[in-house]
């Protein structure tokens, strides 16, 4: 009987030590715990308390997956082949464009260099606003142009086109884009004349320019003033123009001293002699008048001396 009481004692001192271990690792564990707290999140303040602890997914750093909107939608979602295939030309259309007018900048050379270019893109915009149905009688205007608020294809177009509108390209081209108007080409060959001229004589006496320049300068500043008038002018010819106005006004002092100076000299001469024009009208205007007034009295005063006359007899 004693030896069972024995194991029993030894069983319930065996248990006891066994939980006491276990509680001890537990407080160890959570002082532990405690004196290394967790670190906030990135979107809390640093003086912030509080631990918001949530479960986030966090992909693995080897994996070579990017997370992000699927490729594809739905088919019936998706833009047709067709469209897809006029979207793409348009965008290789558009960086052409671009590529274009940057270099062309300056000098001014927009609608010259880049008229080719232009023509191209809107063709393949046209074909995309159009509503005309094409293969599969599919229209790409909706789905290009109408599917989302920012309207990006109609977007870009729209500032290339406000660059050729504000460069006034369409009176330097012919209307179906694919030239030059002959105005145009006629006042570059005209241009060109002028710079060779002042190339030639521009490296002896400054005086050479003016004197053997003048007459090609002047029909090609009489030309200008011709299609201002006309509103055939465009960005492209009008910086050419100040341009070759300012070398031959400023750079080689070619302006019209002679012309300027006879001007001037008739202007003084009129404005010399407008107070004796003033003057002399004034003094016969005044006799005018004085002879209107005389000339009823003497009839009036021979008419009674006739009447006395008469009277007499």
């Amino acid at each position: 009987m004693s030896l069972h009481r024995n194991d029993l004692v030894f069983v319930l001192i065996s248990v006891s030590i066994h939980a006491f271990g276990v509680i001890n690792a537990v407080d160890v564990t959570a002082s532990v715990s405690a004196a290394k707290p967790q670190q906030a999140p990135s979107y809390l303040s640093p003086g912030s308390s509080a631990v918001v602890s949530s479960p986030v997914f966090k992909p693995s750093v080897d994996s070579a997956l990017s997370i992000g909107l699927l490729s594809s939608f739905p088919e019936d979602l998706e833009i047709s082949e067709y469209c897809t295939g006029l979207l793409r030309l348009f965008g290789q259309r558009y960086v052409t464009y671009v590529d274009c007018l940057v270099p062309a900048a300056r000098p001014v050379k927009v609608c010259q260099d880049c008229f080719t270019a232009y023509y191209s893109l809107v063709e393949v915009f046209q074909n995309i606003s159009s509503d005309q149905m094409g293969p599969g009688n599919v229209s790409c205007r909706d789905s290009i142009l109408r599917s989302d608020r920012l309207m990006l294809v109609f977007l870009l177009y729209s500032n290339l086109d406000t660059i050729w509108q504000k460069s006034n390209c369409q009176q330097c081209v012919t209307k179906d884009l694919k030239g030059q108007s002959n105005d145009t080409l006629y006042f570059l060959t005209l241009l060109n004349q002028t710079i060779t001229c002042f190339e030639k004589y521009k490296q002896g006496n400054l005086t050479e320019v003016c004197k053997n320049c003048e007459v090609t300068y002047k029909r090609l500043n009489e030309l200008y003033s011709g299609m201002e008038k006309n509103n055939t002018l465009c960005i492209d010819l009008e910086d050419a123009m100040n341009t070759t106005r300012k070398l031959w006004s400023k750079t080689f002092a070619c302006s019209n001293h002679g012309e300027e100076m006879v001007s001037i000299i008739a202007v003084s001469s009129f404005m010399l002699f407008l107070p004796i024009i003033f003057y002399l009208s004034s003094f016969l205007h005044s006799e005018q008048k004085k002879r209107k007034l005389i000339h009823p009295k003497r009839a009036k005063s021979y008419t009674s001396l006739m009447n006395i006359q008469d009277k007499q007899s």
